[in-house]
C-alpha cells in the first residue's frame, strides 16, 4: 500500500517536475506549447519545435523524456509519416530496447539550410524506474547511457527534403543485438497501410493492397525479404506514395555505419515493410539500422542473432534524406535519380574497339562451326543455323583489308548462299504474310483491345508452366492479361500498319494501347517462367517502344507520356550504385520474382540480355531516348549498360562462371568453346556468373549505337 501512494504521489507531481524541466528550453525561439501530436503511440511532454518551407513540413515533438519524435507532413497538412525516434539500441543483455533522447536542442540556419541539432544518449533503464514500485523488483546493470551523440536534421532551403544525420558513440563495451538509425512509419496517424504503391528498386514493388514479402511473386522461404542483403537492392531508397504524393527515405549504402580496429564493417541496412509486418502496427515502414545482412544466411533479422560487438569510443553514423515527391513511387525515385544523378559509367573491361575485335575474333574461331554456321552449341539437341551476326557487316565494312574482316566476309558469304531466296526480300509475298498475321491478331483481340493470355497456345514457350501448376500453383491464369500480353501485339500491329498502309490494323493497335493506359507497373514479360504480374523489365520496355511508335503513328501526346513513363520504370531494376568487392553497376534485375516459384531468384540474380535487347530495338527503329525523355541521361544509361555487359563476356580462364541446368557445359567451357560469350545470370552478392551463354552479338550491336550517340 504505502509503494502505491509513493508510485502515485510521483505522478500527480509530473506536471510540476516537468514544467521545471522544460523551464530553460521553453523559451528558446521557435518552441510551441498548443501544438498536439498525431502521433498517440508516444508520451507528449507538451513541447515541439516547426521546420517548414513551402514543400515540406517537419514538426518535432518532445517526450517526457526529452526530445524524440517528428512528424513529416506536406505544407497542407497532410501528415505522411512519422519518424519514431532519434535512434534506439537493443542490447543483448537487456529485454528492453532503449530510445535516443536529447534534453536540450539547439536551432541553427547555414548554407545547407535550417538545422535542428540534438545531442542525444540513450535512456538508462534503472534511471527511469528510480523512485518506483518496479526498483525493489529490477535491476539492469547499467547505469549510464550505451550510446551518446549528436543527430542534426537539416531542412534545405526550397526543396521538399530533409537531411539526417547521426554521430553517435558507444560509451562502453556491449552487445547490440541492433541500433536503429532512421525509423520511418509512414501513415502512422493518418492514412495507415493504405498506399498507391511502394518500391524497394531491385526488392520490391507492390501496389494497392499488395504486401511487401508477399506470397504473390514468390514462395518461402524466398518470399520474406523485409531486411534483404544490401546487394540485393539496386538504387538506395524506400519509397511509398498515396494520393498523388510520395515519400522516399535514401542512404548511402558505401557508409562504414560502424567499424572497430581491424573488425568488419558494418553499413546501414534496409528495413522495409508496407504494411508494416515488423512492429505489427497499422503503417509502413522503412528504416535504417545496423548489423547489416551481408551473409544471406542472416537476411530477415531484425534482431540480430550474431549481437554487434562495440567498443568504448567505437563511432556510429548514419546519413540518410527524407523527401516528398508528386505522384508515385517511380517519381519519387526519379527525384532522388535527378538529385543524385546517374552514376559514371563503369570502367570498360575493354575499351569498346578491343571488345568489338574479340567479338569478331570469337565468331571467326570457336562461335564458327564449319558447314553449320555460326552460334554456339550447349545441348546435343543445338542446331546452327547460317544466319548473320547482326553487327558483322559494319564489322567488315569498318575493318575493310584486315585479315579478320576477309575471312569473315567469306563466311558470311557462305551464310548467305545457304539461304539463298530467304535472303531477297519478295515484297508481294512480305504484305501478304503482314496482312495474315495481322488479321490473326484482329481475331483474338478482345472487344476492349486486349489480347489474352493463352499459355498452352500461342504464349506456350516451354514446360515450366505446366510444372509450376502441378507443383504449387499456377502463375498465371489463362484469358488474363498484362501489359506485355497487349503492348507486344500492339507493336506488331502498328509495324504491320505501317508496311500494308490498311487501316483496320492501326485501329486495332490503338485499342490495344488504349486499353493499357491506366497501367503504372510493367508486368507479363518473362510469361513463360515467371509469376504474370510480376513487376518486369522486359515488359517495360516493350511498352516504351510500343507507345512511342504509337504516339509516331496518332501524334496522341498521351501515348509520348506513356512512353516516357514505361522506360522510366527500368530504372528500379538497375543498379545504379555497387560496393568495393562486387561489380554490379549498371547491371539489371529481369524481373522481381522467382522462376517457377522456386527454381530461380530473380531479386538475388541480374540478366543482361534484356536490356540490351531493349536498347537494340529502340537504335533499330531510330529511337534516341535522351532526345525523348530529356529529364533522365539516357545516353549516359545506355552507356552504362552496355559497359557493364562488357563485364559478364566470358574468358574461361577467369573461372568465375559454374553451369546450372547443363552441367554437360562445363568440359567445353573448360577448352573455350564459349569464350566471349556472355552469361544468362550474375549473382548480385557473390558477383559470380552461371546458367547458360548467350552469343556476344547484342553486345556488339549496343557498343556501336553508344558509340553512334558519343559522335
Amino acid at each position: 500500500m504505502k509503494n502505491r501512494l509513493l508510485f502515485l504521489g510521483g505522478w500527480l507531481l509530473l506536471p510540476f517536475l516537468l514544467s521545471l524541466a522544460f523551464a530553460q528550453t521553453a523559451d528558446q525561439p521557435g518552441i510551441q506549447t498548443s501544438v498536439k501530436p498525431n502521433y498517440k503511440r508516444s508520451n507528449y511532454a507538451n513541447q515541439s519545435i516547426l521546420l517548414k518551407n513551402d514543400k515540406i513540413q517537419l514538426q518535432m515533438f518532445r517526450r517526457i523524456g526529452g526530445w524524440g519524435f517528428g512528424e513529416i507532413s506536406t505544407p497542407s497538412g497532410k501528415l505522411m509519416g512519422i519518424l519514431d525516434h532519434l535512434g534506439e539500441i537493443m542490447l543483448r543483455d537487456q529485454d528492453i530496447p532503449m530510445r535516443f533522447e536529447a534534453e536540450n536542442l539547439e536551432r541553427k540556419t547555414t548554407e545547407a539550410g535550417e538545422s535542428l541539432i540534438f545531442k542525444v544518449k540513450s535512456v538508462v533503464a534503472r534511471n527511469n524506474l528510480k523512485g518506483t514500485s518496479f526498483e525493489e523488483w529490477m535491476s539492469y546493470p547499467f547505469t549510464e547511457p550505451a550510446i551518446t551523440g549528436e543527430v542534426t536534421l537539416t531542412l534545405a532551403k526550397d526543396k521538399p527534403l530533409i537531411y539526417l544525420k547521426y554521430r553517435l558513440t558507444a560509451t562502453g563495451n556491449y552487445y547490440a543485438r541492433y541500433i536503429r538509425g532512421p525509423w520511418l512509419k509512414v501513415g502512422e496517424g493518418s492514412f495507415g497501410i493504405k498506399k498507391d504503391d511502394s518500391m524497394l528498386p531491385g526488392v520490391e514493388w507492390a501496389m494497392g493492397d499488395e504486401w511487401s514479402s508477399g506470397i504473390d511473386w514468390f514462395k518461402d522461404p524466398w518470399a520474406l525479404r523485409s531486411v534483404p542483403h544490401p546487394y540485393k537492392v539496386t538504387a538506395p531508397l524506400m519509397a511509398l506514395s498515396y494520393e498523388g504524393t510520395g515519400i522516399g527515405l535514401s542512404w548511402d549504402p558505401n557508409q562504414v555505419a560502424t567499424r572497430w580496429f581491424n573488425y568488419r564493417a558494418q553499413r546501414p541496412q534496409p528495413v522495409f515493410a508496407t504494411p508494416n509486418f515488423i512492429d505489427r502496427m497499422n503503417n509502413n515502414l522503412m528504416g535504417l539500422m545496423i548489423p547489416d545482412a551481408s551473409v544471406e544466411g542472416h537476411e530477415n533479422e531484425v534482431s540480430s542473432n550474431l549481437p554487434i560487438e562495440l567498443k568504448i569510443g567505437q563511432m556510429i553514423n548514419f546519413d540518410a534524406e527524407i523527401w516528398l515527391s508528386e505522384g508515385r513511387s517511380l517519381e519519387v525515385m526519379l527525384d532522388w535519380v535527378k538529385r543524385h544523378g546517374l552514376p559514371n559509367p563503369p570502367e570498360p573491361r575493354w575499351s569498346f574497339k578491343e571488345t568489338l575485335d574479340k567479338i569478331a575474333n570469337a565468331y571467326n574461331t570457336n562461335l564458327w562451326h564449319e558447314g553449320e554456321g555460326f552460334g554456339i552449341k550447349q545441348r546435343p539437341q543445338d542446331k546452327i543455323h547460317p544466319g548473320v551476326p547482326g553487327f558483322m557487316e559494319r564489322y567488315i565494312k569498318e575493318n575493310k583489308g584486315s585479315q579478320l574482316a576477309k575471312e569473315l566476309q567469306v563466311k558470311v558469304d557462305w551464310c548467305r548462299a545457304q539461304t539463298g531466296a530467304a535472303n531477297k526480300k519478295n515484297q508481294t509475298g512480305d504484305i501478304e504474310q503482314q496482312k495474315k498475321q495481322g488479321d490473326e491478331l484482329i481475331s483474338i483481340q478482345q472487344a476492349d483491345g486486349s489480347f489474352y493470355f493463352d499459355p498452352d497456345g500461342r504464349h506456350y514457350r516451354k514446360d515450366d508452366f505446366k510444372v509450376a501448376t502441378s507443383f504449387v500453383d499456377p502463375m498465371g491464369l489463362a484469358f488474363d492479361n498484362a501489359l506485355d500480353i497487349v503492348v507486344v501485339p500492339a507493336l506488331e500491329l502498328l509495324d504491320i500498319a505501317r508496311e500494308t498502309k490498311i487501316a483496320k490494323y492501326k485501329e486495332a493497335a490503338k485499342k490495344a494501347l488504349d486499353y493499357c493506359l491506366k497501367m503504372e507497373r510493367p508486368e507479363g514479360g518473362d510469361f513463360w517462367e515467371t509469376p504474370l504480374h510480376a513487376p518486369n523489365l522486359l515488359a517495360a520496355g516493350h511498352a516504351a517502344v510500343a507507345y512511342l511508335e504509337g504516339y509516331k503513328a496518332f501524334g496522341n501526346e498521351k501515348y509520348k507520356e506513356r512512353s516516357i513513363h514505361w522506360i522510366r520504370t527500368i530504372l528500379p531494376f538497375t543498379h545504379l550504385w555497387e560496393s568495393a568487392d562486387v561489380q554490379n553497376l549498371y547491371n539489371t534485375k529481369p524481373v522481381l520474382s522467382s522462376s517457377d516459384w522456386y527454381f530461380a531468384n530473380w531479386v538475388r540474380d541480374h540478366v543482361q540480355w534484356e536490356v540490351l535487347s531493349v536498347f537494340s530495338e529502340s537504335t533499330s527503329r531510330g529511337i534516341r531516348w535522351d532526345q525523348i525523355d530529356t529529364e533522365v541521361d539516357w545516353k549516359r544509361f545506355h552507356e552504362g549498360v552496355t559497359t557493364a555487359a562488357i563485364r559478364w563476356m566470358n574468358v574461361h580462364t577467369d573461372n568465375t562462371w559454374r553451369p546450372h541446368n547443363i552441367p554437360s557445359t562445363y568440359e567445353d567451357y573448360l577448352k573455350g568453346a564459349f569464350d566471349y560469350c556472355y552469361a544468362d545470370t550474375h549473382n548480385s552478392t557473390t558477383g559470380n556468373y552461371g546458367g547458360m551463354f548467350i552469343p556476344p552479338d547484342p553486345i556488339a550491336v549496343n557498343i556501336y549505337s553508344v558509340m553512334d550517340n558519343k559522335k
